[in-house]
């Protein structure tokens, strides 16, 4: 019994949430991690859009999203589902909000040596 109070305790106390974190000159980080490999990293990306949000409309600025990234699978040995979204929070009338600047970066590079 003690074992299985044990491993409730960890499974639970594994989940981490970053808050919003600057990184940057008006540039900030949150991230949410998963206890489990069992959630999707699409709703811990939906919540680190709405932390993100949230803090700017407290600062009275508006959200731009400079990068985001996830966890990929298997989600096995602590790599659990995690989503990380990177953004700026700027004035309302400010030209950056007119086009976002979201990009992929590559899955894989492939190096050619002669």
């Amino acid at each position: 019994m003690k074992f299985f109070y044990c491993t409730i305790f960890f499974l639970c106390s594994c989940a981490s949430n970053s808050g919003v974190v600057p990184i940057g000159q008006d540039t900030f980080m949150v991230s949410r991690q998963a206890a489990t490999g069992f959630s999707g990293s699409g709703v811990l990306k939906a919540e680190a859009f709405r932390e993100a949000n949230q803090y700017c409309a407290s600062e009275n600025k508006k959200l731009q999203v400079i990068n985001t990234t996830e966890a990929q699978p298997p989600y096995l040995l602590g790599n659990f589902p995690k989503a990380e979204v990177q953004f700026m929070c700027l004035n309302p009338n400010d030209y950056e909000l007119t086009r976002p600047k979201l990009k992929k970066g590559a899955d894989s590079v492939i190096e050619l040596r002669q």
